[in-house]
């Protein structure tokens, strides 16, 4: 018997559908001529508490810090607990399994944890389901590959979920109890993104309180070359007086007599140097999850996490592919579709896309057809499926648009531009100017205005001029301008931010090495992070534009733990390590072992935090602690927060601490003082 282990019962359905003879649904699992298919509902297992491991870490203590688990231990979840024992039965009976998780990851491991913990010895097979189109599933079934080529994505998956175990278990402890000693009675949830992500918005905030508004000025100039009249930019010399640290001209009176020497002068302009090189932008790429939410984010205002529910609903529909992709390019086979593809969308009717869809040109074939840059799965695009797109609600309708416009520009040309960047000199100041002339569209014709990046300098159509041409200077002037806050975080610029996280490093070095990293969190993770940092209130949401704002909890969290947990810096390397252990360069137990010495070095520096004390009354006896009222064998009392370390205890009076009132110095009367001066 072939078994298909599915990840969740919907995919176990439609591969049903595409299996040959007679289906017969049982419970739990589903017979067909082709095979018996079961499914898993996510994780079916789940990783063992502390206290599931020794029964004395029940209680959060310091002195157990940290807790690092010899061998990992896996239990059934509850909820799990019957369709384990079916998929567990199945399993026993085959003669053959295929892995039938989503193609990530985390779809990787998923059904490989369950394999491993009944010891499977029985030969495994890997489907790669990357849309649940009826086409999609038989060719896929029909190019089953061997699991244990997916073995190295599962080691990466293992050390991503013990890794943020020994993180988020011992730092959440060690942090929250440190916090309890000072008085605060509060729970400090630290993660190894979701940590860093937190502080990302934190200093943004700070950035904006502390920000001090400095005015400059922007000097521009009109010339006129033959009948064109044109504007440059006046570019100050590296020791012009007056410029601020970004090398703005922030002095008024500067600004004043470099216009009146401007004007003053006689001579008319020449020109120094004039080029003209063609440009090309090649077809924006298709879609990655995370490419899909900060569109949508910009576009319709739609947080990450409706954007991903929206495309897995599109997904299961059969409407378009994986939605939890982090790789924008196609398999070169998937090209032979793009006729029915296009053909489907050109039949949208009142839609652009139609339009759009009927001027393409299936000869063109852009950059993203790439085998060599898939990993798992491909661009979310629009399947061979035929979308009722009337059917669909707004939101769908809008995630559909966009996934469907971005694969629709790939039968595009490439845009074409002529770029041309004059320098000129008047009165011994240096202006540049620069132009374009569009001499392809392209691509572009498909996103219009939104696929251009107006830059303030760019003069549209210059002139021809060649170096050595004189041009006549006829006024310049001096625009005030006002440097402006950062802008506040949403969710689907934090999201943003989480992707190129490299910009947010501390470390210049490391900054450079990780520019290529795919950010921290991963397509799958990055919105649920957010949401779950919006859910317990350690971010709120404020105005139409939902700007994210830090809340008291989360100023505490991030200044009381060290830079090395709040700075992206070790969880970016981290990522890139685990992106290197999936493609077989890295060690799982080499990374679990450092993870255990970095979550060792942060709880010992728990011990010694500096955290502001929160309570009316300091301990007298420690000064580093808050007595806090408690009930007693014989009744209530205060005692000091910091118990046991420090023993402090007093009598309750009336609501307070009876605390011996420490006798002031006696003064001597008034007329004793003044003998005594005297």
């Amino acid at each position: 018997m072939r078994l298909y282990i599915a990840e969740k019962p919907s995919m176990a359905a439609e591969i049903a559908k595409c299996l040959s003879g007679p289906v017969s649904r049982k419970d739990g699992y589903i017979q067909t001529g082709g095979g018996t298919i079961t499914w898993g509902y996510g994780h079916i297992l789940r990783q063992a508490e502390p206290d599931e491991y020794d029964p004395k870490y029940e209680k959060w203590r310091a002195e157990d810090l940290p807790i690092i688990p010899q061998s990992w231990k896996l239990l059934v979840a509850d909820s799990c607990q019957k369709q384990f024992e079916i998929v567990k039965n199945l399993i026993e009976q085959a003669d053959e399994i295929v892995h039938a998780g989503d193609p990530d990851r985390e779809g990787q491991l998923l059904i490989d944890e369950v394999l491993d913990f009944v010891n499977n010895q029985k030969p495994v097979r890997r489907i790669l389901l990357n849309a649940l189109d009826e086409q999609s599933i038989k060719k896929a079934i029909a190019s089953l590959r061997e699991n244990q080529d997916f073995f190295n994505l599962k080691q990466s998956a293992l050390a991503r979920q013990r890794a943020d175990w020994l993180i988020g278990m011992n730092l959440s402890r060690a942090y929250t109890l440190a916090a309890q000693r000072a008085g605060h009675r509060t729970t400090l949830p630290v993660g190894r993104v979701k940590t860093p992500t937190l502080a990302l918005v934190v200093r943004r905030e700070r950035e904006i309180e502390n920000f001090k508004q400095a005015d400059y000025f922007t000097v521009k100039a009109d010339f006129q070359h033959s009948d064109t009249v044109f504007t440059a930019y006046w570019k100050p010399r590296e020791d012009q007086p007056g410029l601020d640290t970004e090398g703005r001209l922030a002095d008024k009176a500067i600004a004043k007599a470099l216009l009146e020497m401007l004007q003053a002068a006689k001579d008319p302009a020449a020109v120094m140097a004039c080029e003209t090189t063609e440009k090309k932008e090649p077809q924006r790429l298709p879609l990655a999850l995370s490419t899909l939410q900060v569109m949508a984010g910009k576009k319709f205002g739609y947080d990450p996490q409706i954007v991903l529910d929206t495309a897995q609903k599109l997904y299961e529909r059969k409407l378009t592919s994986y939605p939890r992709s982090d790789c924008e390019y196609l398999p070169e086979s998937q090209y032979e579709d793009a006729a029915t593809i296009l053909g489907n969308l050109s039949n949208i009717a009142h839609t652009e896309l139609a339009g759009w869809s009927q001027k393409a040109d299936t000869q063109i074939s852009s950059r993203a057809w790439n085998d060599k840059k898939i990993t798992a799965h491909h661009a979310i695009i629009p399947t061979v499926e035929r979308c009722n797109y009337a059917a669909l609600n707004e939101t769908e309708r809008n995630i559909y648009y966009l996934i469907a416009q971005a694969y629709i520009a790939q039968f595009y040309l490439v845009h074409v531009y002529d770029q041309t960047r004059a320098e000129l000199e008047h009165a011994g100041e240096r202006f540049t100017a620069n132009g374009r002339i569009i001499k392809e569209l392209g691509w572009k014709e498909v996103y219009g205005a939104e696929a251009e990046e107006k830059k303030e300098e760019d003069n549209g159509t210059l002139p021809a001029m060649s170096k050595g041409d004189q041009v006549e200077f006829l006024k310049a002037s001096a625009e005030k301008k006002s440097t402006k806050p950062p802008t506040r975080f949403t969710a689907a610029t934090l999201l943003a931010a989480m992707k190129e996280i490299h910009k947010y490093v501390k470390n210049p070095e490391l900054k450079k090495q990780l520019k290529d990293v795919a950010g921290i969190g991963t397509e799958a993770t990055r919105a649920t992070i957010i949401k779950e940092l919006i859910d317990r209130s350690f971010l709120r949401e404020e105005t139409k534009k939902k700007y994210l704002k830090p809340t008291e909890p989360a100023y505490l969290l991030v200044d009381m733990l060290p830079e090395e947990i709040t700075y992206p810096d070790f969880t970016a390397l981290w990522e890139d390590i685990l992106r290197q252990m999936a493609e077989g360069n890295a060690s799982l137990d080499t990374f679990l072992g450092q993870q255990a010495r970095f979550a060792t070095g942060l709880c010992n520096k728990a011990k010694g935090a500096n955290i502001p004390l929160k309570g009316e009354y300091h301990c007298p006896r420690c000064r580093r602690g808050v007595l806090q009222l408690r009930n007693g064998k014989h009744g209530k009392f205060w005692g000091c927060s910091r118990y046991p370390a420090c023993r402090g205890s007093f009598n309750d009076k009336d609501g307070k601490p009876d605390m011996p009132v420490r006798p002031q110095p006696q003064q001597q009367p008034l007329q004793q003082q003044k003998q005594g001066q005297g």
